[in-house]
């Protein structure tokens, strides 16, 4: 009985010393003891790219992670390019009382391996060559150089001229620019720099002004390439691209250097015909009316000025190029110009025929691409003269037409039409307006009345002669108000409109003509 009292006596004591120790440590701990409260999601599940990576419990240093699970996945490549990967975060919180998270670098191991699970392809360092609104992106400078050459090439066959490479600094961002330039020993010119430097630099520039230049004979010209340049401003830019998207040298070549139609603007000149600039601009005459809707057909009038718009073949890349050329040639002077100031512009007058002349030429000629676009004589050696063409021609400006009639419709107009009537003529010289019988006609412009009365075809007719050599008719009237030879004023009573001579109901049948020949009335009327 005594055994068993020793050992309670025993228990007890150890009982309260582990009471006395438990009071002890939590009245040290009891400051930092926190009970659990609903504060919202404390415990993350990341995935990176559908992988699950590990558990956290607070997002902040989340991007700091990823940043180095990046940066550990591209060494671990062992890449020196730039790296394209996916790295698609997904995050799935929720509250734990107790969770146990794992460590910051073993969750950056785990988001490495999800992100080289997921690397794509090595973004190459590369170069984009930009010509207008098209680029080609190449591996190298090397391809770039050539590149460059071969879209010279065929211009250049005895490659004298070279491509660089120079920065535009014109530019904010790193931008070269390129360049041509005629091959020359850079370590002769170099040299030359420098013995010219200072005080013989000085003398050599005053011997040149005061040395008379000598003028080159025929023999010392010849047909040589004497300057090459790109037509368009063609720019170099450093890039990191995939795989797929570098083009080799020839696929870039034949991007910028083919032909593509491009569309420009036509200013007619003296002397233009609608057959004449479809030829020489080499567009169907079909064509050429489709995309003008000022034009109707191939007999449409055209004027000295108007612009048309075309389309003409052309790459994105041109070519300009000098040759030096030496040859024999017919050639013509300029008309020559007799001003009349009592005359219209209308009228003008050949005082003297022109004859061609021949000489010896040395020229510059400018092409760009194969076309030839400007021409510069150096030297030339007329056998002989050309004599000019003389025109005297008038200062005065025409006085201007208005509508003779008031109102009305048009009931026919200018040009090819199927006979309204049995005898009357298919090709119409006038225009036609509708109006009832006894509507007042005036007249288009100044003159003198050269007939009034009958005519054959136009019934009862008025014409009057203009000072600038032109002639108004007004025909099939009901009744003439002005006689032969009274001289009227623009916008004064002539006539009133009928239904007589050869025609098919009450209208005005109006025309100009000009040297006795009918043009369209439409084109001339204020």
């Amino acid at each position: 009985m005594k055994k068993i009292h020793h050992y309670y006596r025993r228990f007890r004591l150890c009982y309260i010393e582990a009471a006395v120790i438990t009071v002890i440590v939590c009245i040290f701990l009891l400051p930092s003891i926190q009970f659990f409260e609903h504060t919202g999601d404390n415990f993350f599940t990341v995935f990176l790219n559908g992988v699950e990576v590990g558990h956290i419990g607070s997002t902040d240093q989340l991007d700091t992670m990823l940043t180095d699970a990046r940066r550990k996945a591209v060494l671990d490549s062992g890449s020196s390019e730039l790296v394209f990967m996916d790295a698609q975060l997904e995050i799935v919180g929720s509250e734990r009382l107790w969770a146990t998270v794992d460590s910051t670098p073993d969750i950056i191991q785990n988001m490495a391996a999800a992100m080289r699970g997921s690397m794509r392809e090595t973004l190459h360092r590369s170069y984009t060559v930009k010509v207008n609104e098209t680029s080609v992106n190449l591996r190298s400078y090397e391809e770039v150089y050539a590149f460059l050459e071969q879209a010279l090439a065929p211009y250049d066959t005895q490659k004298q001229y070279q491509v660089h490479l120079e920065l535009d600094r014109d530019r904010e961002v790193n931008v070269l620019e390129a360049v041509v330039s005629l091959k020359s020993d850079s370590t002769q010119a170099q040299d030359s720099v420098e013995m010219a430097a200072g005080v013989e630099a000085e003398l050599n520039k005053m011997f040149m002004q005061v040395e008379p230049q000598v003028e080159k004979s025929f023999d010392e010209y010849g047909t040589v390439l004497s300057d090459i340049e790109y037509a368009e401003k063609i720019e170099v830019v450093e890039a990191y691209l995939l795989e797929d998207e570098l083009n080799t040298v020839e696929e870039s070549v034949d991007l910028v250097t083919k032909e593509q139609e491009v569309q420009v603007i036509y200013e007619v000149v003296q002397g233009d015909t609608l057959s004449q600039i479809s030829l020489s601009n080499n567009i169907p005459m079909d064509e050429l009316i489709a995309i003008n809707d000022e034009l109707e057909d191939e007999r449409s009038i055209i004027r000295v000025g108007q612009k048309l718009v075309m389309t003409v073949p052309e790459p994105e890349l041109s070519i300009l190029w000098k040759n030096e050329q030496v040859y024999i040639e017919d050639y013509d002077v300029p008309v020559e110009y007799i001003p009349n100031d009592d005359w219209y512009t209308t009228q003008k007058v050949t005082r003297q025929e022109p004859s061609a002349g021949r000489r010896r030429v040395a020229a510059i000629i400018t092409y760009k691409n194969g076309q030839e676009i400007d021409r510069e004589i150096l030297k030339e050696e007329v056998y002989a003269q050309a004599v000019p063409k003389i025109v005297e021609r008038g200062t005065k400006t025409p006085p201007t037409y208005i509508k003779p009639i008031s109102g009305g419709r048009l009931s026919s107009g200018f040009g090819a039409r199927s006979a309204p009537t049995k005898g009357a003529s298919t090709y119409h010289k006038g225009v036609d307006w509708a109006v009832p019988i006894g509507t007042a006609v005036t007249a288009s412009n100044a003159g003198t009345v050269v007939h009034a009365g009958w005519a054959s075809g136009y019934g009862y007719a008025v014409y009057i002669n203009h000072a600038d050599g032109r002639q108004t008719r007004y025909g099939h009237l009901s009744k003439v108000l002005v006689k032969t030879g009274q001289t009227v004023s623009q916008g004064e009573r002539i006539a009133l409109s009928g239904n007589t001579g050869r025609s098919t109901g009450p209208h005005l049948h109006f025309e100009i003509r000009i040297n006795g020949n009918a043009v369209n009335p439409l084109n001339y009327l204020n």
